[in-house]
């Protein structure tokens, strides 16, 4: 169960910081479908800082936790800056942004292999070596003994689990609060809603929809290092797994409101998890690996996330409720 509830963590905290990510931009008026694209950069900016951090011996292994703050710094910045593209092409050209979203995704895994291969002289995309275990906080890193007993929430959130779970929840959180208990917030929401009569009061919809899309793709570079790391879901061929979809799923599920989302993405960690880990848990405890054992083909494990995501959209989505002026270029003469 231990194993269990900290595979679902791995997935489902990734996937509520990336649907967050669809939010901003959506509450502000961008629909973001590039947010499959923008983690594939995330992910392939962090580990190459990684490395390139290692061969410098610019961080000890004792310093793993700051490394790891800085890489996710690192990760937000080109998260935000590959998102430009999409705000730029969506708010100065007016350009369609389905069409946008869609050509970034199309994009990301290219320059990424080109990167891989030209500039980084690999052709893998992963964490190089051990340096994933540099991450990891176990029992010794705070000073309790590895034989003793720290109980069962205590193995679970203390042991083995990396501080970037604990980063993107409390910015969850938080971002939460910003979105819908301030006033920067309701100035975004205004601009997605009726951006002609937040104009009227002095807001500036360009400005609030490139912030809006800028912190949209911070966080969805910062979720797609943070699945790379802990559900090791980069590959060599440059994708993430269809998760950055997933996330837009899960968003709309949670109907645009972080509560929901948060509900939502581990309802859809969970069988994320089973498909990735079905040979390797033990429900019991008994040493008998059930869902391995009872003779369904492991395509059919694969296949649940996205087979539970098309039949919870197919009797939810006719209930969401998207922001009224999400897609529509802003017109400042129309009224």
């Amino acid at each position: 169960m231990v194993f269990l509830i900290q595979q679902t963590l791995a997935y489902a905290v990734p996937l509520m910081i990336v649907a967050l990510a669809g939010v901003f931009a959506e509450r502000s008026g961008i629909i973001n479908l590039a947010l499959e694209g923008i983690m594939i950069f995330g992910a392939f900016v962090g580990v190459q800082f990684v490395k390139i951090m290692q061969e410098k011996e610019a961080f000890t292994v004792e310093q793993g936790q700051i490394l790891l703050l800085v890489t996710l710094l690192a990760c937000a910045v080109a998260g935000a800056l590959f998102s430009l593209l999409l705000s730029f092409s969506a708010i100065k050209l007016k350009a369609d942004q389905t069409l946008g979203g869609t050509a970034l995704n199309m994009l990301a895994p290219a320059l990424v292999l080109f990167l891989i291969n030209v500039v980084a002289k690999q052709n893998i995309l992963r964490i190089p070596g051990s340096s994933a275990k540099w991450f990891m906080i176990k029992k010794s890193t705070l000073g309790i003994p590895g034989d003793k007993d720290i109980g069962f929430f205590g193995e679970i959130f203390l042991n083995k689990v990396y501080i970037s779970t604990y980063i993107c929840i409390i910015a969850f959180i938080v971002l939460s609060i910003i979105l819908y208990k301030t006033k920067f917030g309701l100035r975004l929401r205004a601009c997605g809603e009726n951006p002609q009569a937040a104009d009227s009061l002095g807001i500036n919809v360009y400005k609030m929809r490139y912030t809006g899309t800028t912190i949209s793709g911070a966080l969805a570079g910062v979720g797609g290092f943070v699945y790379a790391l802990g559900a090791a879901g980069c590959s060599a061929s440059g994708e993430v797994a269809g998760f950055g979809f997933l996330a837009l799923a899960v968003m709309i599920f949670g109907n645009w409101n972080p509560g929901n989302i948060a509900v939502s993405a581990l309802l859809f960690g969970l069988f994320k998890c089973i498909a990735a880990s079905y040979s390797s848990i033990d429900i019991n405890g008994d040493g008998v690996y059930l869902l391995a054992n009872i003779g369904i083909s492991s395509h059919v494990y694969r296949l649940l996330p996205y087979l539970i995501t098309i039949i919870v959209l197919a009797f939810t989505s006719k209930k969401s409720r998207a922001p009224k002026a999400e897609g529509i270029p802003y017109d400042k003469g129309a009224r």
